[in-house]
């Protein structure tokens, strides 16, 4: 598969509930989540918050940093989201 993919963290509010997922199509990904249209999840703990993104060439690239940041302390996770992006903005304006 080519193209760009992106894994992104979501957050339900500053240091609040995250969610790391990877997709090929940030744009609409990220609108499922904010409409609900994503079940699961996200949806229950309303967790639609772009705080953090990181593009890959390839899918296993974008599969494995996913796989890893899932298994990161939450306190990593805060570092990472902090080092770009300090007072967790939304980010999704940036990408539509």
């Amino acid at each position: 598969m080519a193209g760009v993919f992106h894994v992104y963290i979501l957050a339900s509010r500053y240091r609040g509930t995250m969610y790391v997922g990877v997709t090929a199509d940030l744009g609409r990904r990220i609108g499922e989540h904010k409409t609900g249209a994503a079940p699961g999840f996200t949806k229950r703990y309303r967790v639609d918050r772009l705080v953090h993104c990181e593009p890959y060439a390839s899918l296993d690239d974008a599969r494995a940093r996913e796989h890893a940041l899932k298994r990161w302390r939450r306190e990593w996770k805060f570092e990472l989201i902090e080092a770009d992006n300090p007072e967790w903005t939304d980010l999704t304006p940036l990408i539509t």
